[in-house]
């Protein structure tokens, strides 16, 4: 698989990730399996996906009990990817970014992990009650102390209001004049200005934020910060929650805990009235041989040299097709033709 670089001291990881968030947390807790999880992952390691995505919070817990499973055996064929600063309880969730804590549990997650250095160590949210340049020093420490290779950044912030078409523009459509002519997101400009601030404490190798054909915000100006300073870009959620990969029905229903049982864009209707988006996916596809989801992840790769999606499965087969994606490379006729495509109907949170 292809090699991509992230961050200034130019880190290498697979072109395609994966996201191992579904083992454990957030999506169909009836399919969950661990042994089915692992041979996952132990796919996606053989196919050249080397960046393995968790949290602390992603169980909470097991998610890196699981991901420690395979690293025991896997280790040097990965790229250990986790974060920190949300505790998870009943019913809320809530950012702790205060030092003692990061410290604590940077130790927890290495043993979890069963490692003795993370590769990626990510802030998942700022907290509030402490400035993030403390946090930040917190993380820096990590670094000194071997623990920790580079230090990342969940984007935060809440979603502007969309305009009436969001901007579908695949890069290769989309110079520097185009953006006078069209409304942009002010979806990161809290990000934004939380890396300008921890960038004067330590550099930031990556940042993770949503991006994908029906989630277009993080072209505006998020990835074009990251990419002008040679920080990688890690794409969440590029398949859509699993809606680009056209293997889901509308009106098909979602369990209670799934995420997508309370998501906008997952009710009957919403599902129905984006058919458009995976059918123009399945036409690209037809073309290549190609599935839906393997066209919106090429789409994704084809943003930036330092770009990587992060697609999350616990299933086996759907590693493998995520990891081919990387061989599919989109012409510029391909991308104009996503541009084209109706924009996706319906709020997002």
């Amino acid at each position: 698989m292809e090699r991509r670089t992230i961050g200034a001291g130019a880190l290498e990881v697979g072109a395609v990730g994966l996201g191992c968030m579904p083992m454990s947390w957030g999506y169909t807790e009836s399919q969950r399996n661990g042994e089915g999880s692992l041979r996952a992952v132990h796919t996606a390691l053989d196919r050249g996906c080397s960046l393995l995505d968790t949290a602390d919070m992603y169980g909470p817990f097991t998610n890196e009990l699981l991901v420690g499973r395979a690293l025991k055996e896997r280790r040097r064929d990965a790229f250990v990817s986790t974060k920190c600063g949300l505790l998870v309880g009943d019913q809320h969730i809530v950012a702790n970014g205060r030092p003692g804590y990061i410290k604590r549990a940077c130790d927890a997650s290495l043993r979890r992990l069963q490692t003795d250095r993370i590769d990626l160590y990510q802030l998942h949210r700022a907290d509030p009650e402490v400035p993030v340049e403390e946090t930040w020093g917190a993380m820096a420490e990590l670094v000194a102390a071997g623990k920790v290779r580079s230090l990342g950044l969940c984007a935060v912030g809440a979603r502007a209001v969309r305009p009436a078409r969001p901007s579908r523009l695949a890069r290769t459509e989309r110079p520097a004049a185009a953006h006078g002519t069209r409304p942009r997101s002010r979806m990161h400009e809290g990000t934004l200005r939380q890396l300008e601030r921890i960038q004067q404490v330590f550099p930031v190798s990556s940042v993770q934020a949503e991006l994908s054909v029906w989630s277009t915000e993080a072209l505006d100006a998020l990835l074009p910060w990251c990419e002008s300073r040679g920080i990688g870009f890690l794409a969440a959620m590029p398949l859509g929650n699993g809606f680009l990969t056209g293997t889901l029905t509308p009106g098909q229903g979602f369990e209670p805990e799934d995420i997508r049982a309370r998501h906008p864009r997952f009710t009957a209707e919403m599902m129905a009235a984006n058919q458009p988006v995976v059918a123009g996916l399945r036409r690209i596809g037809a073309r290549y041989g190609a599935t839906p989801g393997q066209v919106a992840l090429a789409w994704v790769l084809a943003q930036g040299r330092h770009v990587v999606p992060v697609p999350g499965t616990k299933k086996e087969r759907w590693a493998g097709q995520n990891a081919k994606a990387a061989d599919l490379a989109l012409t510029r006729e391909d991308l104009a033709e996503i541009a084209s495509l109706p924009p996706a109907l319906g709020s997002w949170y």
